[in-house]
């Protein structure tokens, strides 16, 4: 078994700015710990300290056991890494060495089968075989026909880019939850997981003996699978930790009383400060007048120092004011329509219509074309209309199909992207892409651009480049230029992936007062529930329509 323990951590970014301030907790023997907090607090920059890629400027991490580490990336690989290079990143130090030297051996045998380089080859077999390599390719076929469907060896050198996000994630989870560490460190481990992947997450986690600690912002698993939550809350000087020993269930009410109590203590404290400084300043008047005052006048003012110098009671912490506002308008009282449309290689023909007003979220496991279908709406549809242009410069490849679906009148689609890759962004700060504008929403004075990134929790990254977000504020980026993109169409590819607590609500209250139309592909049972339409993807290529979730649809039925 292994714990962690974290004593007094600090980290301060490299523009001066205090990051974490003072961090300690503990992660017990066993526990299911999940990290929570806002987005940009440090959470992910935590995560590195502990699994050793960063080094923090003041404290200690203390902990027992092997570590296993599921690093944020992972559901973005899109670099020439293969399956085999995937498993290696889980699996222990020295089978990950041993795994690339032969690799390496491999390749430069290809180029050169002299005797050095066979000799080298030879060696890096002897290597891999003693670090048990060959054992591990037997666990790793379990692990590829549990998250692939397929054998190791069919799997072993296909590009990760060719796997889905959750196909990659799924990967790394089956192959740390059946590898040797006690330890396990996952970062976002539900991202880009459909709702079977969420539910095998959930009973690994119930089930496994591992100690496992792990940033999430899914509701359902929370409530579902962390028996204990530590919340990174933000401050003047950085972050700091409050740990509560239960579950999400119980969480909301004690986080409640908590900062009740804080309000109450910090009240007191004001008073009896307050009543410290009155006393002061009467001995001090009369002492000027009577010496046999001077005495009392000094034990007051020695008084107040000692009160002063013990310091008021801990702060209510620092709460997020996300205001998202998608304002929309009237359109067509047919928002879309589909007929016997087809994803080429993806689904069968069906037919549906969108009524102006509706929230439909899209359902159903990864790989069925939810996303495609979304992208096939932004792109205007079939021969789209001028007015039907995507109110955005986000770059997306046609999506082929067979029948239409077509947007009704003053239908704007606005796009919102699950992997937030942006290359109209890049290399510009937040306040220079609301400055300048585009031609699809106007450039902000700013001012007004200040103020609506304050709005959003954007306020203390205006100067910041988009590519330098963390996942969650970059979520909250594209609501903003929704919201100032005049969309009446909102087309959401997982919108809460990304997004803390307190933003997915203030997303579903920004959807529930939008003027429009919206659809969203989402795999989070909460977010779902405030939803009116279900469209079902099911696995067998078929579509249909659900008075409420369906989420037991099996993986999709596809050669491999």
């Amino acid at each position: 078994m292994a714990h962690l323990d974290l004593s007094g951590i600090d980290y301060v970014l490299s523009d001066g700015t205090p990051l974490l301030n003072g961090v300690a907790f503990k992660v017990p023997e066993g526990s299911k710990t999940a990290l929570i907090g806002p987005n940009g607090t440090g959470k992910t920059t935590l995560f590195k300290i502990i699994a050793g890629d960063l080094t923090p400027d003041e404290g200690v991490v203390g902990r027992s056991g092997a570590m296993g580490v599921m690093r944020q990336f992972i559901g973005q690989v899109r670099d020439d890494s293969t399956v085999r290079d995937l498993l290696l990143g889980a699996a222990p130090p020295d089978v990950a060495a041993a795994g690339r030297a032969l690799d390496a051996a491999e390749l430069a045998m290809m180029e050169d089968d002299g005797e050095a380089t066979q000799m080298a080859y030879a060696h890096a077999i002897a290597e891999w075989g003693d670090a048990g390599g060959y054992e591990w390719e037997t666990v790793w076929d379990e692990v590829t026909m549990a998250a692939l469907g397929v054998p190791y060896e069919r799997a072993q050198h296909r590009a990760a880019s060719t796997l889905s996000g959750g196909e990659q994630k799924r990967l790394v989870l089956e192959a740390l939850f059946a590898g040797p560490d006690d330890l396990l460190l996952l970062d976002e481990p539900d991202n880009y997981l459909d709702v079977p992947g969420k539910r095998w997450l959930e009973d690994m986690l119930n089930s496994s003996r591992k100690t496992v600690f792990f940033i999430s912002h899914d509701r359902e698993l929370l409530n579902n699978a962390a028996g204990r939550i530590v919340t990174l809350e933000p401050g003047i000087n950085g972050a700091s930790a409050w740990v509560h020993g239960g579950g999400f269930a119980s969480y909301v009410e004690a986080r409640a009383e908590r900062n009740a109590r804080f309000e109450e203590l910090r009240k007191r404290w004001d008073e009896e400060h307050a009543k410290l400084k009155e006393l002061v300043t009467m001995y001090k008047t009369k002492a000027a007048f009577r010496s046999d005052m001077a005495n009392r006048y000094h034990a007051a003012q020695t008084r107040l120092e000692k009160f002063l110098a013990a310091g008021p009671p801990e702060a209510l912490p620092v709460e997020q004011n996300v205001r998202m506002r998608l304002r929309g308008g009237r359109t067509g009282k047919r928002a879309v329509v589909a007929e016997k449309l087809e994803l080429t290689g993806l689904m069968k023909p069906f037919s549906a219509e969108i009524w102006f007003g509706d929230r439909v979220a899209v359902l159903g496991s990864n790989g069925s074309g939810k996303s495609h279908f979304l992208r096939l709406l932004a792109l205007g549809g079939t021969d789209p209309e001028r007015e039907h242009l995507p109110v955005s410069e986000v770059v997306m490849a046609p999506v082929p199909h067979e029948g239409t679906v077509r947007l009704g009148a003053r239908v704007r689609p606005g796009y919102f992207a699950q992997t937030h890759s942006r290359p109209d962004l890049a290399g510009r700060t937040l306040l220079e892409i609301l400055h300048r504008g585009d031609e699809h929403r106007s450039g902000l004075a700013r001012e007004a651009a200040a103020g609506a990134l304050d709005g959003y929790g954007l306020a203390g990254q205006s100067e910041q480049k988009y590519e330098s977000l963390s996942g969650g504020q970059q979520a909250r980026f594209q609501v903003l230029l929704l919201q100032l993109s005049g969309a009446t169409l909102l087309l959401l590819d997982e919108p809460t992936d990304n997004l803390d607590l307190h933003s997915g609500e203030a997303l579903e209250r920004a959807i529930d007062a939008f003027e429009g139309t919206v659809l969203a592909v989402t795999h989070d049972r909460w977010f779902a529930k405030s939803f009116d339409r279900f469209l079902v993807f099911g696995s067998d290529g078929t579509v249909r329509e659900a008075s409420e979730p369906v989420w037991d649809e099996g993986r999709v039925e596809r050669a491999r």
